[in-house]
């Protein structure tokens, strides 16, 4: 068996929902040669049958690809797109005429632009597109087939149509007139809708119930294009089979996308409050401790310090401004007591201000004691000069 062979035209750039697909065209089991062609540059999807025998049907459907791929419009337009694909029409009639391929070469073409939740399909011959909406598989489009023209006309069953021995006459291609029209579609999907596009290799081997079942089924659209060129391939190959499966995601990547990089902005813009909050609450700790002050024992000495009182996990958070004359000794013992776990004021100037008065009443003491002192004596000394008089006077 031949390797898979697969055509596609340069990627383009574009703006706008991304679209999950797979694709895989393989040459079946009874063909020498690939006359399947594709394209798969989304939002571009389009399978093309060649027909004409060896050295034909795939230069049709090569040539057909490639002037699709140059002429289709960058965003879903049913009408460019149907142009275009007249244009490839064009081209395989030219080709023909010029000797590149052979007279009567053809190609089957559906060409499908899916963006957003917006489809538009231009088609001509049998190669189809189905879509799976709400887990049912639906045919978009509609068979250009003697087989379809019988059905239609109630001459014949789908079943009957698939031993038919005239089951591959189409009757419109590109490469047979000049004046070629596609038929055009034009399909709001949803989200979660699954594209799929095939040529007759694929529809004419497997039923539509087995191609639900199994775009049901596998999940990933590359293994699932994989998976239904197997089943046509299990089932006999008669003819070489091209798949392209593409899942609708509307805008939910763009969507995703928008909310990841809010959700961004939203943590640095948290982020950066907290940094302000942190900073602000050490600018105003530091502000704090380099205002607050206390006063404490120094080793029996009123001592000054800015800051706060005790440490946390063995930091302190305060320094030795300066060490006072005044003796812890001298002070009221409740005041003493208080010095010992320090005395917290709003700032130095009320720490000078309680050390001042710590002085004043240590000297307002003295003074009182030295005083009081004084007095004693003098009575002393009244007292002595009485009794002294008493004992001149009996005498």
């Amino acid at each position: 068996m031949a390797a898979d062979r697969s055509y596609k035209s340069t990627p383009r750039t574009r703006k706008g929902a991304l679209t999950s697909f797979g694709s895989r065209t393989d040459i079946g089991c009874l063909r020498d040669h690939n006359e399947d062609s594709l394209v798969v540059t989304p939002p571009l999807f389009a399978v093309a049958d060649g027909m004409g025998g060896h050295a034909a049907g795939e230069v049709a459907s090569e040539i057909a690809v490639r002037v699709l791929s140059e002429l289709a419009p960058e965003h879903p337009d049913v009408e460019a797109l149907g142009r275009a694909i007249e244009e490839a029409n064009r081209a395989v009639i030219q080709a023909a005429r010029e000797g590149r391929g052979r007279q009567g070469m053809g190609t089957t073409m559906t060409a499908a632009m899916l963006e957003g939740e917006r489809l538009v399909i231009a088609q001509v011959g049998d190669s189809r597109a189905y879509l799976l909406h709400q887990g049912k598989l639906q045919q978009l489009t509609r068979d250009h087939s003697l087989m379809a023209d019988m059905i239609e006309a109630g001459q014949l069953t789908p079943e009957e149509a698939r031993t038919h021995p005239q089951r591959s006459v189409i009757t419109r291609a590109l490469g047979s007139d000049a004046h070629l029209h596609p038929d055009i579609y034009e399909i709001n999907v949803e989200t979660g809708d699954r594209l799929l596009i095939c040529s007759d290799g694929l529809s004419g081997m497997i039923f539509d119930d087995q191609i639900e079942n199994t775009l049901r089924r596998v999940q990933d659209p590359q293994r699932c294009a994989s998976q239904l060129v197997n089943e046509a391939i299990a089932a006999g190959g008669h003819d070489n089979v091209t798949v392209i499966v593409a899942d609708v995601t509307g805008y939910a990547e763009v969507r995703r996308k928008k909310l990841a990089r809010k959700t961004k902005l939203s943590i640095a813009l948290v982020l950066v409050l907290f940094a302000a909050i942190i900073a602000g609450a050490a600018w105003g700790t530091q502000t704090y401790l380099n205002t607050a002050a206390y006063l404490a024992n120094d080793n029996g000495k009123v001592a000054v310090y800015r800051g706060v009182p005790g440490s946390v996990l063995g930091l302190s958070f305060s320094h030795l401004e300066r060490t006072t004359d005044v003796t812890v000794a001298d002070l009221q013992p409740g005041v003493a007591n208080r010095l010992n776990e320090g005395i917290r004021v709003d700032d130095m100037e009320a720490a000078d201000a309680l050390v001042k008065e710590y002085e004043d009443e240590i000297a307002a003491r003295s003074k009182n004691q030295a005083e009081g002192g004084n007095a004693e004596s003098g009575r002393n000394a009244d007292a002595k000069d009485a009794s002294d008089a008493k004992n001149g006077g009996a005498a």
